[in-house]
Parts: C-alpha cells; structure tokens; sequence
C-alpha cells in the first residue's frame, strides 16, 4: 500500500484517517467561545465515525455534562461495505460483549449512544456509552442513518472524502446544523462553492489554510509517516472544517494595506488585470489594497479569512462553477471567453491563474 494521502483518501469509502483529539478540541472550543449554550439540549450525530476509535466519541462523551447535551449517537461502517482489505478484527471490548455477534461484526454498522449515567458513578462519560448493532451496514444515505440524521440537532464527523458532495447535500437537505472536516478542494465544486459565496456555509475555525493535517491510521496500515508511542501517524495536504455555525473568527476583519503602500513596499509593481475578467490579480491574501474599489482575483486560502462585513464574494474564476453562474453575475464580472481559459480560469499573461476566487471590499477603506 502507497504512503496515505489524499489520493488514498479518496480512493477509499470510510477513509481510515483518525482526526486528533486536540485538532478536535481546538475546533469545537472555537464555536463556544462564541456561543457557550451552542451544545445544550442538543442531540449530536457522529455518522461516518468509527466509535471504539473515534476520538470524536471520546471527545463529546467525555464533555457530555460540560455541553449539557443531550443525547450522544455514533455510527460506523460495516467492514464488508468498505472497498478496501481493512484486515478487520472485532476488538475485545464487543468480543466480550454478551451481544457479539460473529456475522454482524463484519455486516453490520454499529451504533454507540449517551443518554445517561449507566455506571452509576455519578457523571456522563465515555463509560456510559451504549452499543448494538445497527440493522444495516451504516451507509449514511440508508433509511436508518436518515432517521438518526433527523433525530440530531447538530452532525459532525470527518466524512469520506470521496462521497463530500454526497454528504453534504445530505446534510444542506435536512437542513440541520454542522461542522464537518473535507478537501480543501471541495471549496471549488458546483454544489459547494455557490453556498460558500451566498454565506450559507463557511470555513471552520481552525487555520484552515491547506496545510498538511496529521491524522491517525490503523496499525495494519503498513505506509505511513511517523510512528510515536505505538500508533502511526500520516499527513494528508489540504483538509479543512466546513460549518454553517457562527464562530468570532469570521467576523474579524483582515487588516490591510493601502493600494500604493503595497505597490511601494511589496509588489514593487502595479497589479495586473486578467485577460479574461474585469479584475485584478491579488497573488497572497495579505497583499489585498484596502482602498481598491473594483473586483479582485484571490487565491481561495482567502476564505480562511473571509470576514462577510468586511468582502463581498462574487464568483469564482472557475469553469466548474462559472457554466452554472447566473447572468447577472457573468455580465457584472464582464467575463470575456479566452482561448487560454481553460474552461473559465482566470488568464494572466497568457496563462491560467488556478483557484481565483473573485471578491470585491463592500465598503473601501479609505
């Protein structure tokens, strides 16, 4: 097996890929910090989880009470409906469960749930968890997660990048709040981008700036990038959190320079405009003038920054989302077809600019 990467990733059904505790801590104290009650009387759903390793489990079992939630779910994958030789062992905590079961161990899904103090030692925690199997293999388009994903408040889970499309249409259609981790890539789809440009979904909280993620990775996986303390480790280039709950991040505007200072200090030269859209090409974030009026090509890093008072997001310079951008847009972007476009990228000196978001200040600093 190659070194995990995305390309694996995507490849695979339940991307084997176990998010961190603390990138998980970071992340979700963020929304609290801007809204402390986000958690309480809520039922949270971890679909597409693997609960006996998930640290996604562990992490909201073990703020069970702190939250005030109120009812925990996490479902798996069965073994089988993963395309992929996973090796797969049933672990000793289900093996010595009264309820094992040799053919639903590899069949079926499981669900975990917390309601309750089961233990009896007086607080909710991961010790509390509930488990069966679930009737089918955990896919999440099935009748059974459907009605689990119609029961919960709030959805989060780090999905199969493979099916991010999928999955979050599935969320957006049951309209249900959620904090999900995908590709950085996602950002450009047809069924991502319009949300994103009509603030409907967002960047999480995190840094979100398509850096490599480590993730946690089976210990029959026999490629991988480091090992400590007996668990192995792989990178995956350009995860981030997507969310349509509010966090303070995204309401910090991003200090900028003025128009001539950058040109003066920086760029050394005038920005160019591109060929095909009336629009200038702005190469790095932190060089956004904060005195220009017109439309400007950003990289999409851009949106780990977006503050929604401070930009307006227009379009992108993208041939996937541009076929299916209303005329109004097209004609407000004065897009020009251009041999070298390449499906309606943006072209600077002849050659294509890959991933522009175009945005304009909707109120120049002067």
């Amino acid at each position: 097996m190659p070194i995990p990467g995305m390309t694996n990733a995507q490849n695979s059904k339940n991307d084997e890929f176990y998010t961190q505790y603390e990138d998980i801590e970071k992340e979700i104290m963020a929304y609290l910090d801007f809204d402390t009650k986000l958690f309480e009387g809520k039922t949270v759903l971890l679909p597409c989880d693997d609960p006996e390793w998930s640290n996604f489990t562990k992490f909201f079992a073990q703020n069970f009470e702190r939250f005030k939630l109120k009812k925990l779910i996490s479902t798996s994958y069965a073994p089988d409906s993963k395309n992929f030789n996973s090796n797969y062992q049933p672990t000793l905590f289900e093996i010595n469960d009264p309820q094992f079961d040799e053919k639903k161990t590899v069949k079926n899904g499981k669900i975990f749930t917390l309601t309750r103090d089961k233990s009896g030692d007086g607080k909710i925690d991961v010790n509390d968890l509930e488990w069966k199997y679930l009737k089918g293999d955990g896919d999440f388009k099935s009748k059974e997660i459907i009605g689990l994903r119609n029961e919960a408040d709030i959805i989060i889970t780090n999905p199969p990048f493979s099916l991010f499309r999928e999955f979050l249409s599935w969320i957006i259609e049951a309209d249900k709040k959620f904090v999900i981790i995908g590709n950085m890539n996602s950002i450009t789809y047809k069924e991502v981008f319009p949300l994103i440009k009509n603030n409907e979904i967002w960047l999480g909280a995190g840094k979100n700036d398509g850096r490599n993620v480590w993730y946690e990775v089976p210990e029959n996986y026999d490629s991988f990038h480091k090992e400590e303390n007996g668990k192995k480790y792989a990178f995956v280039a350009g995860t981030i959190w997507f969310t349509n709950i509010d966090h303070g991040r995204r309401h910090k505007p991003l200090p900028l320079m003025t128009e001539i200072d950058i040109v003066k200090f920086v760029t050394k030269a005038p920005f160019e405009k591109y060929e095909n859209y009336d629009a200038i090409e702005i190469p790095k974030v932190k060089q956004i003038p904060s005195d220009y009026d017109g439309i400007m090509g950003v990289p999409i890093s851009f949106l780990s920054k977006h503050s929604p008072e401070q930009f307006e997001i227009i379009w992108q310079a993208s041939g996937n989302t541009r076929a299916s951008a209303p005329k109004d847009i097209l004609e407000r972007l004065n897009y020009l077809p251009h041999s070298k476009d390449k499906g309606g990228g943006a072209v600077l000196d002849g050659k294509m600019k890959f991933g522009r978001i175009l945005i304009k200040h909707k109120k120049t600093i002067k």
